[in-house]
């Protein structure tokens, strides 16, 4: 069992940037694809972005495309999102996950594709 731990949220504000960073325990984690999700207050929890086990593929929701960047260090069991251009929609606790369903390297963007969910990180823009 992968069991993981979200770092990096805080306060910025609009147009400013943040670097989230998710590490695994565990050797198993370079045979994960891996999502970032985020929940604001009152909605459902909502893919951001995933990344594939060898990096190869990459896939973002459409609000964030060209602002953030998912990636991934193997040997260090991390993967990053990194976020530029906040806004304040952007506002939410944001969780990662692993890809417990494989589909030959394609990044799923379902949220029951997903599990072992870290503890989450705060992530506030003010405007």
């Amino acid at each position: 069992q992968v069991q993981l731990v979200e770092s990096g949220g805080g306060l910025v504000q609009a147009g400013g940037s943040l670097r989230l960073s998710c590490t695994a325990s565990g050797r198993t984690f370079s045979t994960y694809g891996a999502g970032w999700f985020r929940q604001a207050p009152g909605k459902e929890r909502e893919f951001v972005a995933g990344i594939s086990r060898s990096s190869r593929n990459t896939f973002y929701r459409d609000d964030v495309k060209g602002r953030f960047s998912i990636s991934r260090d193997n040997a260090e069991n991390t993967v990053y999102l990194q976020m530029n251009s906040l806004k304040p929609e952007d506002t939410a606790v944001y969780y990662c996950a692993v890809q417990l369903r494989d589909y030959s390297g394609v990044v799923s963007y379902d949220i029951d594709d997903y599990g072992s969910w870290g503890q989450g990180t705060r992530v506030t823009v003010s405007s």
